[in-house]
């Protein structure tokens, strides 16, 4: 048994983490054709074996910190590929999270134009508040002609906002969310929806379209109104404190509900699904984490009511499998069984759906070109097969391959399963 067996799991012991999951690698390579940025770059310190092998040494102090360990653990993607293929069942993803949050806490903060952004960010997901009011100014930044002007302009790429703004997408009037929407028909039960931080600003399309077709299958929908961000964004930049806060800020919210708590962003199912790992001993945690489901899955296992019926679709679909939701989720299956429902549909699955397309959370924002080395192939594949939709089940690749294809001049829609299926669906009358 390793050194560390007996310290406290907490969400702030980064190193009791990496050295337990170490412990477990036998360094077989098996990972090693599945790593996009091993693929890439040919180098064993950019593989995950390689980079466990780092992140050991940065626990037991073997290994200074120092710039060159640090792009090293930074140029992941923690798409997690190689945890499913893992023989051992390293959970590599809780060691890189552990690890990042080492040096976290012993690095200087960087006052690059990448890193505001990327704070800039992490503070505006902190409060729900500020996430309303930029989905406010967002809108009049569009509608005023502004967004054009900045963007001819060059002076985001001066600032060091290119990237991130280039993401954005046109959205609707920002509306308010109610707490509860009623079924349409006598209510089998009530689920609740976990709405995330940015998806409210960047699908909200997603979200309405959710809470219909619940509604529509006899669902009674509840919005807990004190929910936050799911943590992602600072857990994956190794800000283990406020990730706590987002958890007990989370799992507080939705104490009050017994029922399934629906996801449809696969990213924030991915996290919401494992807050157990940072708090094992915690139950209010293992209970929360056990109610948490992707909503492509929840859909998938419903009987559906033979009085749902869906118009034809003479159409071709190119399918997105999501990393959270291929590595993390392992329900990469569900889109396919639920997009089959619609008649006429061709599905396509993306070639090379195995691979990270890039986007990653933040990556896209601090590893631009590796990230758009990764999104290349995933264009050229759509250049080639021409769909008319794009479907993935991830807000943040959805935003990072619709950039991709309009940067490209390609008339590709890209969406989420559930926005095409509540979208042919035939009403009463059957039109």
């Amino acid at each position: 048994m390793h050194d560390c067996a007996h310290e406290p799991p907490t969400i702030l012991n980064s190193a009791f983490y990496i050295k337990r999951e170490a412990a477990k690698c036998v360094a077989c390579g098996l990972c090693l054709p599945y790593c996009p940025t091993y693929g890439l770059l040919h180098d064993e310190s950019e593989s995950p074996r390689g980079r466990l092998s780092l992140m050991l040494a940065l626990a037991k102090a073997e290994l200074p910190l120092s710039d060159k360990l640090e792009l090293h653990l930074a140029r992941c993607l923690d798409c997690r590929a190689c945890e499913k293929v893992c023989p051992s069942y390293v959970s590599y993803g809780l060691a890189l999270d552990s690890a990042r949050a080492l040096i976290e806490s012993a690095r200087e903060p960087s006052a690059s134009p990448v890193a505001r952004s990327v704070s800039i960010l992490q503070w505006l997901v902190e409060k729900p508040g500020r996430v309303r009011t930029l989905d406010k100014i967002l809108w009049l930044y569009r509608l005023s002609g502004l967004q054009w002007l900045l963007r001819t302009s060059h002076l985001l790429k001066l600032f060091g906002f290119a990237e991130l703004e280039a993401n954005l997408v046109s959205q609707p009037t920002p509306i308010a969310a109610a707490e509860i929407y009623p079924a349409e028909r006598e209510s089998k039960d009530k689920v609740t929806i976990f709405t995330g931080c940015l998806t409210q600003i960047t699908d909200q399309q997603t979200l309405t379209s959710a809470i219909r077709l619940l509604n529509r299958l006899g669902f009674e929908v509840h919005v807990p109104p004190d929910q936050g961000c799911c943590g992602a964004l600072h857990l994956h930049s190794g800000l283990s404190e406020k990730t706590g806060e987002f958890m007990g800020q989370n799992i507080k919210a939705f104490t009050g509900d017994t029922g399934p708590i629906l996801c449809a962003s696969s990213g924030c199912t991915a996290t919401l699904s494992e807050y157990a790992k940072y708090r094992e001993s915690d139950k209010s945690v293992d209970r929360f984490c056990s109610r948490v489901t992707d909503l492509n899955q929840f859909l998938a296992g419903l009987a559906w009511s033979s009085g749902i019926a869906f118009r034809p679709l003479k159409k071709r679909i190119a399918l997105h499998d999501p990393c959270s939701l291929t590595n993390t989720l392992r329900q990469e299956d569900k889109p396919y069984a639920l997009l089959a429902r619609i008649p006429g549909v061709e599905i396509i699955p993306l070639p090379d759906n195995s691979l990270c397309c890039g986007a990653a959370g933040t990556y896209h924002l601090t590893q631009t070109r590796i990230a758009r080395q990764l999104r290349v192939p995933k264009i050229d594949h759509l250049r080639r097969l021409a769909p008319d939709f794009l479907v993935t089940s991830n807000s943040g690749c959805a935003m990072y391959l619709a950039a991709g294809i309009r940067e490209a001049g390609l008339a590709i829609e890209v969406m989420h399963p559930v926005v095409l299926l509540e979208r042919q669906i035939q009403n009463d009358a059957g039109a």
